[in-house]
């Protein structure tokens, strides 16, 4: 490599080490040190044993197959189903977003925006408002002439509230993806008699297939640890990781035993979404015959 390269490369790495640096504080550090305590010994009379290591967490959590099992998989499949409406329901709204004109693009971009503005103890408290025995929802249900019904506290409320706070990182990398499209594809496929239904599934989909793998991967990741609106419209009794991670921390002072929920549900969110990646990614490339 000859010097100006090397030169090059030199000053690469010195103008990204701030950066690189900042990684390691603030995610390397925090992780290793939350991996470290997951095998600390922990002790409800003494606390946590300096000095003595154990997998015996880590073994608690794989063979209570009833209280651990349960609460992962109602958080995963809650994620899941999450994620699937956000699909359903924000490829159309980025398609309908994409094709407005001036100025209502804007406007309603911003519209999409503005539930980001607004903190998620904010919104969980409006849904709880609305949802509660004497909600809006109730009432409406009442005076139509019929009985209220349970939806606080329920997993229906934790949908509801998830699939409106990540609704907008579903829409805007679908509509980024949109916007890279050449609209004269699809005029050329209308008119060789194509249909509406067959432009989007054999043009559009295939295209934006990355803006869609990256809202399901942003969608799924952030429902699954999400904790303020399973804390505030779950309740205590319908638990999900996030909550269980706060309650080993907080409420049974077993550190320990939280860490060890944080990196068992790091390590299977990262296998799914990888999992999940590779399988969109092989589908992508087959549809564009790449």
């Amino acid at each position: 490599m000859s010097a100006a390269k090397l030169r090059s490369s030199a000053w690469g790495y010195g103008l990204s080490s701030p950066a690189l640096l900042l990684f390691l504080a603030l995610l390397v550090v925090p992780l290793g040190l939350t991996v470290l305590l997951s095998f600390n010994a922990f002790d409800y009379s003494s606390g946590i044993q300096a000095g003595q290591y154990t997998l015996g967490h880590y073994l608690s959590l794989v063979t209570d197959t009833y209280y651990y099992y349960e609460i992962f998989f109602r958080t995963f499949w809650i994620s899941a189903l999450v994620t699937l409406l956000c699909v359903l329901i924000g490829i159309p709204e980025a398609l309908v977003l994409s094709r407005m004109g001036a100025p209502w693009r804007s406007i309603f971009l911003i519209l999409v925006l503005t539930p980001l503005l607004i903190s998620v103890v904010v919104r969980a408290f409006g849904w709880s408002l609305l949802l509660g025995a004497d909600g809006l929802v109730n009432q409406g249900i009442t005076a139509l002439g019929g009985q209220p019904v349970k939806l606080l506290y329920t997993p229906f409320a934790v949908i509801i509230g998830l699939v409106h706070v990540m609704l907008p990182f579903m829409i805007i990398p679908v509509w980024t993806s949109l916007q890279k499209l050449d609209p004269t594809a699809e005029q050329a496929a209308l008119s060789l008699g194509a249909s509406q239904w067959t432009v989007f599934r054999r043009i559009v989909l295939p295209q934006i297939m990355p803006g869609v793998l990256s809202g399901t991967l942003i969608v799924f990741g952030l429902a699954a640890s999400s904790f303020a609106i399973p804390g505030l419209l779950g309740g205590r009794r319908l638990k999900m990781v996030a909550t269980m991670i706060y309650d080993q921390y907080l409420a049974e002072l077993n550190w320990p035993m939280g860490a060890t929920i944080a990196v068992a549900l790091l390590l299977i969110n990262l296998l799914v979404m990888l999992s999940w990646n590779r399988l969109v990614e092989h589908r992508y490339k087959r549809a564009l015959g790449v």
